[in-house]
């Protein structure tokens, strides 16, 4: 799938997700594009979390910044090439703000925050999917982060994709959400066009002090066996502030990426084998 998808110049789109807070979403979804456009792939990184933080850590920007220039407004007008923001040469972004809270509400009434009359129309979780139709020829690579919700955000950015990497924070309540996150990829699957499947469970933020963190990395391995990429990222001070430093002139930066590029390897590997 692959080759064939390179050979027609398609971009291969993968969602970072689950329902839970502080399981490094945005961070891995930043990483990921930083060493995919390294390695020379077209990327598209699309911020669906109102809260702004893939689009902060990548533009060195506030959210704030992108009032009305959003991936909200690539969604209601149908052009996302009129709201990307370039990065570097291999990488743009499609950025977010707070308003893209504002989703729900236009989605079920047409009406915008600005106060404009603009029907969504079609499946309402392929609303995000149609928009990026425009771009799929432009790039290698589609990454996305979403918000730490089951939410309208969440569900448009999972029926845009064609692979979801569940992101495992090694505790009791990631844990739980596991199955819930599972079942929202299945009706992904069922409602989009996209053949959503999961790439693969990224065990992360690991505490390597803590006997429950161990424990939990085990039991999620023994859960889904087949699923489970090897690699598993510890919390470490480089990578915590990368949203401090950004990826230019930091000088932590390779210590920042040296456990990410290994599941970088992994992903790559099972995009191939696909």
């Amino acid at each position: 799938m692959f080759e064939e998808r390179k050979a027609r110049i398609l971009a291969i789109t993968i969602t970072m997700g689950i329902q839970k807070g502080g399981c490094g979403k945005s961070t891995t979804t930043g990483i990921l594009s930083y060493l995919l456009q390294e390695d020379g792939y077209r990327v598209l990184a699309v911020d669906m979390d109102s809260q702004g933080n893939l689009t902060e850590l990548l533009s060195g920007q506030p959210a704030n910044d992108f009032m009305g220039k959003s991936v909200l407004e690539a969604m209601q007008h149908g052009s996302v090439r009129s709201y990307t923001v370039p990065i570097s040469e291999n990488l743009d972004l499609l950025p977010a703000n707070n308003f893209l809270a504002t989703l729900p509400r236009w989605i079920y009434t047409g009406k915008t925050y600005q106060g404009e009359s603009i029907p969504a129309g079609g499946n309402p979780v392929g609303i995000l999917d149609r928009a990026l139709e425009e771009v799929r020829n432009d790039y290698d690579f589609i990454v996305i982060d979403t918000p730490p919700s089951l939410s309208e955000q969440t569900t448009n950015a999972l029926c845009a994709s064609e692979y979801v990497v569940v992101m495992f924070e090694c505790s009791n309540w990631s844990y739980s959400a596991i199955p819930n996150f599972m079942d929202s990829v299945s009706s992904a699957n069922e409602l989009g066009s996209r053949d959503t499947q999961v790439l693969g469970i990224l065990r992360t933020m690991n505490d390597v002090r803590r006997s429950d963190a161990k424990a939990f990395n085990e039991l999620i391995a023994e859960d889904y066996p087949e699923e489970v990429f090897d690699t598993i990222i510890t919390r470490k001070a480089p990578i915590g502030r990368l949203s401090l430093y950004g990826f230019n002139e930091n000088a932590e930066l390779k210590h920042a990426l040296e456990q990410y590029r290994n599941f970088y390897k992994e992903l790559i590997e099972r995009v191939k084998g696909q």
